[in-house]
């Protein structure tokens, strides 16, 4: 398998935002929102003699099986290296930034920011088609067998086991940890959607042939080409269809202001594009 360094690198600040979400703000709240992780606290506070990071790795060891099982071996290799980095990670930061308690006395506040930056480094993490080990094994296996949302997925593995804590912890946090299982599984679509969303372009102008060939030799992007007729004018056109990235849509948008003003042009959002080219 070829080493991808982009995808590498992208995991790794996926790791880091979402260690630190964890850290600063939702384990220092003793908010347990899910995941492997919030199992062992569980587990924990049944069983004090069974240390949180032991059972943490049973727990972890079994879902890394299931992953090299049905969802392949890269999957699951990486998710080896990104929960071996997340424990690392939170290590560190203990050691450099000591959390005595949460920032604030205002639990929402807390989960709020705690499930915001932590969502945004899982959705990059998942976006990388890697995890961060625990229940987004569980929720990876969902999407793949059924197409339901990966924060979806992710939402009904983790509320089980937000409910089993609040039975634990009490029912206050249980609901605070129900309410952050909801917003991070919008969090995570959000994030991904970003990634993959493109742009659907359609253009009507006398300069057809001058956007064409710019979409074509200097975006370097496909086009498709409609026969319609003016229901009012009568008079035929042709219109030019493409998808583009956000960055290229702005090109095109500006190239095609320079050459004709008189320009019609209509876009929607893609919110996934497969096949060559993307």
């Amino acid at each position: 398998m070829k080493f991808n360094f982009k995808r590498f690198i992208l995991i790794n600040i996926g790791l880091i935002i979402m260690t630190c979400g964890l850290h600063f703000f939702l384990i220092p709240s003793n908010l347990a929102v899910g995941g492997a992780t919030g199992l062992a606290m569980v587990i924990n506070s049944l069983v004090p003699s069974i240390p949180i990071g032991l059972t943490l790795g049973i727990i972890n060891t079994i879902l890394f099986i299931i992953a090299f099982i049905f969802l392949g071996k890269e999957f699951g290799g990486y998710t080896v290296y990104t929960s071996l980095v997340m424990s690392g990670l939170l290590s560190v930061l203990e050691i450099l930034f000591p959390m005595q308690g949460p920032y604030t006395d205002d639990l929402f506040i807390n989960l709020a920011f705690g499930i915001l930056i932590s969502g945004m480094g899982m959705g990059i993490i998942f976006n990388e088609n890697a995890s961060t080990g625990g229940t987004d094994i569980i929720a990876r296996m969902i999407n793949k067998y059924t197409h339901i949302d990966i924060g979806k997925s992710l939402l009904i593995a983790d509320f089980l086991i937000t409910l089993f804590a609040g039975l634990v912890f009490g029912p206050r946090l249980g609901m605070y940890a129900v309410l952050g299982i909801i917003i991070n599984s919008f969090v995570i679509d959000k994030m991904i959607e970003g990634f993959t969303r493109k742009i659907s372009m359609f253009i009507i102008s006398n300069e057809f042939e001058i956007i064409n060939t710019y979409i074509i030799e200097e975006i370097n992007r496909g086009t498709t080409i409609y026969h319609a007729t003016g229901g009012f004018s009568k008079v035929e056109k042709k219109i030019i269809n493409t998808i583009v990235s956000r960055g290229e849509y702005i090109k095109i948008r500006d190239f095609i202001r320079s050459v004709d003003d008189r320009a019609f042009i209509s876009i929607s959002h893609v919110s996934e594009v497969e096949g060559e080219g993307f």
